[in-house]
């Protein structure tokens, strides 16, 4: 295979397309719509508060049930993910594995439109599988960015693909909210309106990822199976020898145990904070009319404009103060976003306004420890590396989501959940103050973006 240059502009606009498709279905379905519609199914089976399933240790009541599904769905990837990661590392199956992945997300979500009725834990078992499609996708499509940019660019292209993606965001969510909020025009009532957004999504999904397939060339591996090994074997053992060459790459796993925490706390938030709105600012009757999906919609709508600005913005704070410092003033935000939802957040004009903030450090930390991370990998073990990464990425938190379940099913506040999430937002900000991010890049045989951009 031949040897393919970095930079390539077709290519780095093909990678970037599949945020724009991915996002449609993470927002509108994961984020957004789901969480309420899965704890509507649930009430109608088991009552309000109803408890779905008890383990003992604690109940999963309506109410914690999304949240429940996305730690299921994250645990069965903890060794899954680092598993494919190094079977990748080894083959140029890399686009491969990343379709089968994508189109398996593709499809269980598709199938969300057929769950009606009381028909929760279908809808549970169809979450977790698309999730798991839509999680073990992004291992192939994050190492990518180590393939198509170099470390100088890493930041503006890892930033602007999560921008591509709040546009495509944008533009579902204005989709599904003309669908929900006109329905009745339209001959159908609300509840199909929310199916349907659900297939829209996911078709967005399909479609604009099929491009980017076109787009995004594959790479010869790096190194060679064994005589006397299979592909099974080798990714066990990859993971194991990953594993241990983090002991040597000291500041890439205190940065790992950085991310894994303040990203936990990002995603839970995202994911919840639907589900935290409708139950905090409508009442029962309005929840059974369907009236807060509207209202949330528009929330996330803003979220995604104010993301696609802070974003842009913060990539431009992290040239002039470097992307460590800048994550951190995102966190700080964070963490005030976290108390005010709990202490101060009363009526939807406040919501509004907290909708705007989160949206202003939605993806700034995350597109930011995207390309951080990507230069403290050695060469050569990208997917290894970033199949751990993705065990707290987009779509795999497990620890907040865990946590929100069980601070419902023990006090029944919502508030005092979202209000537990702080505790990640903090210990992730004190690991990631004293992790040496220059150290981590020269451990790992690489150059900083100054460094990079000197050579160049």
């Amino acid at each position: 295979m031949e040897l393919l240059q970095k930079n390539d502009r077709k290519e780095i606009f093909g990678w970037m397309l599949y945020d724009w498709a991915n996002s449609a279905f993470y927002t509108t379905v994961v984020a957004v719509l789901l969480g309420p519609y899965l704890i509507s199914l649930a009430e109608r089976s088991v009552g309000k508060e109803g408890v779905v399933l008890d383990l003992y240790l604690f109940n999963v009541t309506t109410g914690g049930l999304p949240a429940f599904c996305i730690a299921i769905s994250v645990v069965s990837m903890v060794v899954l993910l680092p598993i494919l990661g190094s079977i990748a590392d080894y083959t140029n199956l890399k686009k491969t594995l990343m379709a089968f992945f994508c189109y398996l997300g593709v499809v269980t979500s598709s199938l969300l439109f057929f769950v009606t009725g009381e028909s929760y834990v279908i809808g549970s078992v169809l979450l977790i599988v698309s999730n798991v499609g839509f999680a073990a996708a992004n291992v192939f499509y994050n190492a990518f960015l180590i393939d198509i940019a170099s470390e100088d660019k890493r930041d503006k292209v890892s930033t602007y693909g999560y921008a591509a993606g709040y546009i495509g965001g944008v533009i579902m969510l204005v989709m599904n909210l003309f669908l929900i909020e006109n329905a009745e025009s339209f001959g159908i009532d609300k509840l199909l309106a929310v199916r349907i957004s659900f297939l829209a999504a996911s078709l967005w999904w399909g479609i604009f990822a099929f491009i980017s397939f076109k787009l995004i060339r594959s790479r010869s591996a790096t190194k060679e199976i064994p005589t006397d090994k299979n592909l099974v074997t080798v990714g066990f053992k990859e993971l194991w020898v990953t594993l241990k060459e983090l002991k040597r790459l000291r500041y890439t796993a205190i940065f790992l145990v950085a991310y894994l925490f303040y990203n936990d706390g990002i995603q839970t938030v995202i994911l919840q904070s639907s589900v935290f709105l409708s139950q905090e600012l409508f009442t029962q009757s309005e929840r059974d009319a369907n009236a807060d999906q509207t209202f949330l919609i528009g929330i996330f709508l803003l979220a995604q404009i104010s993301a696609l600005v802070g974003a842009i913005l913060f990539e431009r704070i992290a040239r002039i103060i470097g992307a460590k410092q800048a994550i951190l003033i995102s966190l700080v935000i964070w963490c005030g976003i976290v108390i005010f939802a709990y202490g101060f957040l009363q009526t939807r004009t406040q919501a509004w306004i907290m909708g705007a903030f989160i949206g202003m450090v939605l993806g700034s930390a995350q597109a930011l420890s995207r390309s951080l991370y990507s230069q403290m990998i050695p060469v050569g073990r990208e997917s290894s590396f970033f199949g751990l990464y993705e065990i707290s990425e987009k779509g795999t938190s497990w620890m907040g989501q865990l946590m929100f379940t069980i601070i419902i099913g023990v006090t029944g506040s919502f508030r005092q959940a979202i209000l537990g999430l702080i505790v990640f937002f903090v210990v992730g900000s004190i690991v990631l103050l004293f992790t040496n991010t220059a150290k981590a890049i020269h451990e790992a045989g690489n150059l900083t973006p100054e460094e990079a951009e000197k050579v160049s």
